[in-house]
C-alpha cells in the first residue's frame, strides 16, 4: 500500500514555494541554491528534497502556479454577464490585485522562465498567451476596427506593460496601494483608448488601396 502524505504536506509545500519565490525574486534564480531555500524554510536540505526534486521543479511550480491563478481570474470573469468595458475594467482591477499579493512569484514569472527547459517553458508561455488573449478579445469587442487594423495586440501589450512592471517601482509602504493604482491604470487606458487613431498606412484605414489588383 502506498504511503500517504503527512498532514500539513500541502501547507508546507506552499510555504516552501513562497520562500523560494522570494529568494529567486531578490537574488535571482541562478544565484539561489537549494541550501539557501532550505535555510529560509528552517528545514534540512534532505527534507526539502522530500517536497521538490530540484530547483527547476521549484521554478516550474512558482511560475505555473502564478499563471494558473491568473487563468482562474479570466475564467471567473468570462462566466459573468459583464459588458465589455466592465469586463476589461474588472480584469485590470483583479490582475493588479493578484500581482500585488504575489509580487515575488510575478517577478519570477517575468524574469526567470527563460531558465526552464523547452517543454516547461513552452507550456507556461502558452498559458500566458491564453491570459493575454482574454484582454485582447475584450479590447477587440470594444473597438472592432482596431482589430482589423492589427492594433489590438499592440494595445494589449501596452496595457500589460503598465500592469506587469508596476511592482518594480511601487513601494509597499508608499502612498498608493495596488487598489489605487488599478484605478489609475484603468483611467489612463480608457482615457486614451477612444482617442487611438488608425494609422493612415493601415489596411483598415485605406481598404481600397489594400485591395488586390484585378
Amino acid at each position: 500500500m502506498a504511503r500517504g502524505r503527512a498532514p500539513g504536506y500541502g501547507n508546507q509545500r506552499e510555504d516552501i514555494l513562497a520562500h523560494a519565490a522570494r529568494l529567486f525574486a531578490i537574488h535571482g534564480y541562478c544565484a539561489t541554491s537549494m541550501n539557501e531555500v532550505a535555510a529560509a524554510c528552517a528545514m534540512s536540505k534532505a527534507s526539502l528534497y522530500h517536497y521538490f526534486r530540484d530547483k527547476d521543479a521549484l521554478l516550474v511550480d512558482i511560475a505555473e502556479g502564478h499563471v494558473r491563478r491568473l487563468e482562474a481570474v479570466v475564467e471567473e470573469l468570462r462566466l459573468q454577464a459583464l459588458a465589455p468595458a466592465a469586463r476589461l475594467q474588472e480584469l485590470i482591477r483583479r490582475f493588479v490585485a493578484e500581482y500585488g499579493g504575489a509580487q515575488h512569484a510575478h517577478r519570477v514569472l517575468t524574469e526567470d522562465v527563460r531558465f526552464l527547459d523547452d517543454a516547461d517553458r513552452a507550456r507556461i508561455l502558452d498559458r500566458e498567451r491564453h491570459v493575454v488573449a482574454a484582454f485582447a478579445d475584450v479590447i477587440a469587442e470594444l473597438r472592432p476596427e482596431l482589430d482589423r487594423a492589427h492594433l489590438v495586440k499592440p494595445l494589449t501589450m501596452l496595457l500589460f506593460g503598465m500592469i506587469n512592471w508596476m511592482f518594480t517601482w511601487l513601494k509597499d509602504d508608499g502612498k498608493l496601494d495596488p487598489q489605487a493604482m488599478a484605478g489609475v491604470v484603468t483611467d489612463l487606458f480608457f482615457g486614451g483608448f477612444p482617442a487611438v487613431r488608425i494609422p493612415a498606412a493601415s489596411p483598415a484605414a485605406n481598404p481600397v488601396a489594400s485591395a488586390p489588383a484585378h
